[in-house]
């Protein structure tokens, strides 16, 4: 039985992964890196899709630390690494696989899946709700191709030779290392706005947020998933811009 082993931040890599590993094994599971009991279902497995959203063509933080906490687990086992992105990775899937190969994982091959924008508080990529359906559409088509050639023993190779290490290192990974080498202390709450509602305090992977009588308080440990600003009733967090542009919901784009 396969294990989809992800990081979704709003919802894009939980679908494709959902969708990938069903489409290859109807009984596979799928399970979410800060669940409890992921440690256990690495070491039953023995066929593994990892997936993961991809900042500035490198992994989220939770995703670095989860692999090196986890490395050893994946000694032997035969992984096929999930990126999605908003427009460009480079070698997205090759981040992981260059990881995990050095605690003794055999990668089977890579996939590079392109999803709408979910970075509420910017004004780039944004697109109209049509070509937003059309963008999940072909997501979906090609995620079932990639099975159909995965089953057939010939399995996609996105993002693992040295033309896309060389394409994610110059398309932002040396410019922008920085995003993602620690957690951010950048989430800001604007207090006039917040209805201290509790939502992004249950929603944060990382208990970033704990709740006071003033409202969350942010702690300085953002994996920049954007669960909590796309979520937010009253708009009032933000963190690469200064107010929330329009908030995302993957459900509201699925047929």
């Amino acid at each position: 039985m396969m294990l989809g082993l992800y990081f979704s931040g709003t919802g894009n890599t939980k679908y494709c992964t959902e969708r990938f590993v069903h489409r290859l094994d109807s009984a596979g599971t799928c399970l979410a890196m800060e669940s409890i009991g992921t440690a256990a279902a690495i070491l039953s497995h023995e066929d593994i899709v990892l997936a993961y959203p991809v900042y500035f063509s490198n992994l989220p933080k939770l995703v670095q630390d989860f692999l090196r906490e986890n490395g050893p687990l994946f000694a032997r086992k035969r992984v096929f690494i999930l990126a999605t992105m908003g427009l460009f990775s480079g070698d997205g899937a090759g981040c992981a696989a260059r990881l995990l190969k050095q605690y003794g994982a055999v990668i089977t091959g890579g996939l590079h899946v392109q999803m709408p924008d979910s970075i509420a508080d910017e004004k780039a990529l944004k697109r109209n709700r049509e070509q937003e359906m059309q963008l999940v559409r072909k997501a979906g088509e090609k995620l079932d191709a990639a099975a159909r050639q995965f089953a057939a023993g010939k399995p996609p190779q996105d993002g693992l030779g040295a033309a896309s290490h060389t394409a994610g290192l110059l398309g932002q990974r040396l410019w922008f290392s920085q995003k993602t080498r620690d957690y951010s202390s950048q989430l800001k709450i604007d207090r006039a706005k917040c209805v201290n509602c509790g939502l992004c305090t249950s929603l944060c992977p990382m208990s970033n947020l704990p709740a006071t009588p003033e409202g969350p308080h942010p702690m300085g440990r953002c994996t920049m998933c954007y669960r909590c600003i796309n979520s937010c009733p009253g708009q009032a967090i933000t963190l690469l811009g200064r107010q929330v542009v329009r908030q995302y919901s993957l459900t509201d784009l699925l047929p």
